[in-house]
């Protein structure tokens, strides 16, 4: 009877594993991808803002473009990355046309817009969805992504 139970109990753990890396995969852009890289920026620095994008096609040139899930997330004075006038911005086109995601924070943007008397001009690529930090948070502590920043 014991063996009976153990077996069916083993089988139904299977079955939640398995479920649970098919629903892990569902919901990953790249449900093949090796790594998943945070890259931070925070900081007003034209080098710093080339050298971010740098990484980031660097990753993807180590990996493969679906080897690897990166998002940069900009805050503080790094957000000046994100502006639609930045010198980068063609770089940034190119990076997100093969999967990097690039997010601003919403508390950065509503302090810059009070500094300048207007929202910020944000490169439409740029999604701003709450405190970049704590967007941070989320992908390393939730979502298994590695903290880097160049």
């Amino acid at each position: 009877m014991f063996k009976i139970a153990a077996k069916g109990s083993a089988l139904l753990i299977a079955l939640a594993m398995t479920l649970g890396v098919v629903q892990n995969s569902v919901a990953a852009d790249k449900p093949f991808a090796q790594k998943k890289i945070v890259l931070q920026i925070s900081d007003p620095n034209p080098f710093k803002q080339t050298l971010v994008l740098n990484v980031a096609n660097n990753l993807q040139k180590e990996y493969g473009v679906d080897g690897v899930e990166i998002e940069i997330v900009a805050f503080g004075p790094g957000l000046r990355l994100l502006f639609a006038d930045n010198a980068n911005k063609g770089r940034i086109q190119a990076l997100a046309s093969s999967g990097v995601e690039f997010r601003g924070c919403s508390n950065t943007k509503k302090n810059m817009a009070k500094k300048l008397g207007h929202p910020p001009v944000l490169n439409p690529i740029a999604k701003v969805e709450g405190p970049g930090v704590v967007r941070i948070v989320k992908l390393v502590t939730e979502e298994g992504y590695t903290l880097v920043k160049p």
